[in-house]
């Protein structure tokens, strides 16, 4: 029988920081996964290191299931961000191993295609309305129909998802402490819902527009934007109100028809249980990553299913191109699976991790080679190479701490 033999947890920085598990078995397969957490990579990596990778040698890499339970159920401090990621890293790198020694791509081992193409959507912002619309005319030329659009606000100086510096938006900050961001809501809403409706102008009824609110309102106020919207035809208004009150989609449900998506944060079934349940969001939102994995990401993919909710992960250039592939060939082979986040990626970090899964006219595609049809470029991953960053903080004109 083969079994886990070695266990390595790579800190690097290929133009932004990243933790990579590495398992090897004894018959030399190599399984590969992501732990990154944005602002928090050396938690998840000491956790790898000092508490899961000794746990892990001697296992059989095939008992998947078996595994996830024992790291899960296994610990009595369960859940959130830095131990369901640690699992995920876990999960996704035996699924790796599996796909390797059977010579099949991972989204044959989930039962196959259900689609033969995964749609996707980009980024696009812009201070004002002109540099929003270059950005997502860019876009549709490069035959993407699925845009976020994000915009700057007159009244404040900073806004989540807009940089004044260019057209690449990184909101960790290589810094000793995190910077801090003043917010307006109100400022907000007198000026997005018309910016919005400036690009359903420009591009008609054919592209499908997103936006996130990225959990800065308070339901009413979320209530307000997505009726403000309802003329536009958004595909989804994403993370309107705070994840964690989930009582309060159920008013904003109450007034506006406009699609919601939450759950970037989640990291269980159990957060997004409810939601499901009640049908208080259209879309759900984990990440493979940060809810724990394939093997535990796939049981909310199903609960989803019952609820017609459909799934839709995060996908941030703050998880490697290991999660994204496993998203990729969840997402092929997983019936309401609706669409992937794909932010995209420097040049290095393509280098770093060279992967099978691409871009093709405007979606994705996770390519055939066994397991996830990803490897690591090492000389691009050096510890040496970390720099601690953070995502900012935001306060309100009065001083008062508010979501980031």
């Amino acid at each position: 029988m083969d079994v886990i033999e070695k266990v390595e947890v790579l800190v690097s920085s290929p133009s932004r920081n990243y933790v990579t598990l590495r398992l090897t078995t004894r018959d030399g397969i190599v399984g590969l996964g992501d732990a990154t957490v944005n602002g928090r990579e050396l938690s998840v990596a000491a956790y790898l290191r000092d508490h899961v990778g000794p746990l892990l040698i001697g296992r059989d890499p095939g008992r998947i299931e078996d595994t996830w339970q024992y790291l899960y159920r296994g610990v009595y401090w369960r859940r959130g961000p830095i131990g369901m990621a640690a699992i995920g890293a876990v999960d996704i790198a035996l699924w790796d191993i599996l796909g390797k020694r059977t010579g099949q791509p991972l989204y044959q081992l989930f039962g196959g295609r259900v689609r033969d193409r995964l749609a996707t959507y980009r980024h696009a912002f812009g201070w004002d309305l002109p540099a929003l619309l270059d950005q997502v005319d860019a876009h549709r030329e490069a035959g993407f129909s699925n845009i976020r659009v994000q915009t700057g606000v007159p009244e404040l100086d900073v806004v989540y998802g807009v940089t004044k510096d260019g057209p690449v938006y990184e909101p960790a900050g290589r810094s000793a402490r995190p910077a801090e961001e003043t917010w307006d809501a109100e400022a907000y809403l007198r000026y997005v819902p018309g910016v919005i409706e400036g690009v359903r102008e420009q591009v008609g009824p054919g592209v499908n527009l997103l936006h996130d609110a990225h959990h800065r309102l308070t339901p009413i106020q979320a209530a307000r934007l997505g009726k403000a919207l309802e003329p536009v035809g958004l595909y989804w208004l994403e993370d309107v109100t705070p994840a964690e009150d989930q009582e309060a989609l159920r008013l904003v449900r109450q007034h506006t028809t406009t699609p919601l998506a939450i759950g970037e944060v989640f990291n269980t079934i159990w957060d997004c249980q409810y939601l499901i349940e009640n049908r208080l969001i259209d879309y759900i939102r984990a990440a493979v990553v940060h809810a724990g994995g394939i093997s535990h990401i796939r049981k909310i993919f199903a609960l989803a299913e019952v609820h017609g909710v459909q799934a839709a992960p995060h996908g941030p250039s703050d998880v490697s191109p290991i999660s994204l592939a496993a998203s990729i060939h969840l997402g092929v082979a997983t019936h309401n699976f609706a669409i992937q986040e794909y932010m995209g990626y420097p040049d290095l970090v393509h280098e770093a991790f060279p992967h099978a899964w691409r871009v093709e006219d405007g979606h994705l595609q996770p390519g055939d080679e066994p397991g996830l049809g990803v490897t690591l470029t090492e000389d691009l991953h050096r510890a040496e190479d970390y720099e601690a960053a953070y995502l900012p903080v935001a306060r309100r004109r009065d001083g008062t701490l508010t979501d980031w």
